[in-house]
């Protein structure tokens, strides 16, 4: 089991308004200050979903270079695009987040009901994202929303080859409505389905809306890393809004050092993941 905790923060995502969550980080000053304050406290990998100037999400490439580029200038974390994107985003522009050249992109491994909506993620468009992260040398995290996932992920593997790094590390997003559970039982499933995975796969857990405490406490239990972001959840407790992402990443620090797995530094989270130093 490992020693130590990656912790993963997802400070925006592409669902919450700004009007109807005012903390939510939507400018590009107030994600470079998020993202400081959560590296501070142990936060080492950063999940970026950007917005336009009216606070919609945008996969603009602009402003996801100008992005890419704050982050390395800022901090020391390890930058991941969203290749999702909002819901509504046609393939070639979820494609093209990747000539924004960031350390690591999310790849998701199928379709799935999201809500009252479809993310549609064709296995001709996996392939496609897949081998352009192995030609650029992006790291891929692999999220996986419900079992059968991680089937096609071995799929892809099997006959595309290992990401760039050499590394697998798979996401397992718990709680969607339409997706699995976020249940204790639903990541033992998913953790014994990774002995079918290359040896030494690793995994973080995100667990949405009220199932984010379950999910952290069954991944930490089970060897894996966590995910935590206002992207994720906008509730601290019942009835008690989210202030901001630190407060949520100061949690997710809490319960790792509780089980005697501290947070990992930038560079032990760069070693697991298959990634090279910063230069």
């Amino acid at each position: 089991m490992t020693t130590m905790t990656l912790i993963t923060v997802a400070p925006t995502g592409a669902e919450s308004t700004k009007e109807a969550v005012s903390a939510l980080p939507v400018t590009l000053d107030e994600l470079v200050s998020t993202a400081k304050e959560c590296e501070a406290l142990g936060a080492s990998v950063i999940h970026v979903h950007i917005r336009d100037d009216n606070a919609r999400p945008t996969l603009d490439l602009g402003r996801l270079r100008d992005t890419v580029a704050a982050l390395r200038d800022t901090t020391d974390l390890i930058v991941q695009l969203s290749s999702g994107g909002a819901v509504t985003d046609p393939e070639s522009d979820r494609l093209a987040v990747l000539d924004a050249a960031p350390d690591m992109a999310s790849c998701t491994m199928g379709t799935v009901n999201f809500g009252d909506d479809v993310f549609l993620n064709r296995w001709a468009f996996i392939v496609d994202l897949h081998t352009r992260m192995q030609e650029r040398g992006i790291v891929p995290e692999y999220e996986i929303f419900d079992l059968g996932q991680l089937t096609s992920l071995r799929r892809l593997l099997d006959k595309y080859g290992l990401p760039a790094g050499g590394h697998v590390h798979v996401d397992f997003v718990m709680g969607v409505p339409g997706g699995m559970p976020g249940t204790t039982e639903a990541l033992v499933a998913c953790h014994q389905a990774l002995r079918d995975l290359p040896e030494g796969t690793s995994f973080s857990a995100t667990g949405i809306g009220r199932s984010t405490i379950p999910v952290m406490l069954a991944s930490l239990s089970a060897g894996g890393h966590l995910r935590v972001g206002m992207e994720d959840t906008i509730t601290y407790a019942k009835g008690r809004p989210v202030e901001s992402n630190m407060q949520l990443v100061a949690r997710a620090v809490g319960f790792a050092q509780l089980a005697q797995r501290p947070p990992a530094t930038t560079g032990e989270a760069r070693q697991l993941l298959g990634l090279s130093a910063r230069s």
